[in-house]
């Protein structure tokens, strides 16, 4: 169970408010979120270890690796685990919090991170600029782009990638129907309390995120992948309304080959 004295501790849900303000990424969030992400997104430790593993299967020597919504940089660093000896890449984290940002740097930092990394602030939702890619990775961050911007979103990341190279998605989702949506989500409420979060918890951090989380149904969001060009899609994961897909750009495409 959490410690309720302990500072990284989430607990930013726990007193009871008068008005409950959209869900913010800002420095209070950040001081807690490893925290909110191990007891919130269900086998956290196993995605992450998950991704490193496919990461590591895609990444390519003399190329970039991207997070886009990096956080904290968990995923860059489980990523950095599982890629073979010797490979030389670049991993850029892409996150619109700049309070985020500044703990994932620290984060690298202080762990000795042995790649060269660059970190970008970026909102997610105007141009972006992804280039000579062989992996990227949004790990429930698509689902806080606004809907109108994400085709747009993936047909970039599309773009920006290598042949061969693989794009990684973690997505909370909607129940295809209403009867097993409303399951999934009792049985997820039921999970963050059984990891120590109050029904107040999880009632107020619920209406804060209405308005900014909009995820989609997974069909809809193998549909933005083929959309955007990926001939070949698999789910990798699914836990109720949790979902990973991976996308692999075909080695026939070569609308982004690496520079010569």
């Amino acid at each position: 169970m959490p410690r309720d004295d302990d500072p990284k501790t989430d607990r930013l849900f726990a007193s009871p408010a008068r008005n409950i303000e959209d869900f913010a990424f800002d420095a209070d969030t950040a001081s807690v979120f490893d925290d909110m992400l191990d007891r919130s997104v269900p086998f956290y430790g196993e995605i992450q270890r998950m991704v490193g593993e496919l990461a590591g299967d895609f990444g390519a020597d003399g190329t970039s690796i991207y997070d886009l919504g990096c956080s904290t940089a968990n995923t860059m660093l489980a990523i950095a685990h599982h890629l073979p000896p010797g490979l030389d890449v670049k991993f850029v984290g892409i996150d619109a919090s700049e309070e985020m940002l500044d703990k994932a740097r620290t984060k690298l930092t202080s762990m000795g991170f042995p790649y060269a990394f660059e970190l970008r602030p970026d909102n997610l939702g105007c141009e972006l600029a992804i280039e000579n890619a062989s992996v990227v990775v949004m790990s429930l961050t698509l689902q806080f782009v606004r809907p109108l911007h994400r085709e747009r979103l993936l047909e970039q990341i599309y773009r920006g990638l290598n042949r061969n190279g693989c794009f990684i998605l973690i997505e909370k989702i909607l129940g295809h129907h209403s009867v097993f949506n409303r399951l999934y989500i009792r049985h997820y409420y039921e999970l963050k309390k059984r990891r120590g979060y109050s029904d107040l918890e999880i009632a107020q951090k619920r209406e804060a995120l209405e308005n900014i989380l909009v995820p989609y149904r997974r069909e809809e969001n193998v549909g933005l992948l083929r959309d955007a060009g990926f001939a070949q899609v698999d789910t990798f994961f699914q836990w109720y309304n949790f979902l990973g897909l991976i996308g692999v750009k075909s080695a026939e495409d070569a609308s982004s080959d690496p520079p010569a």
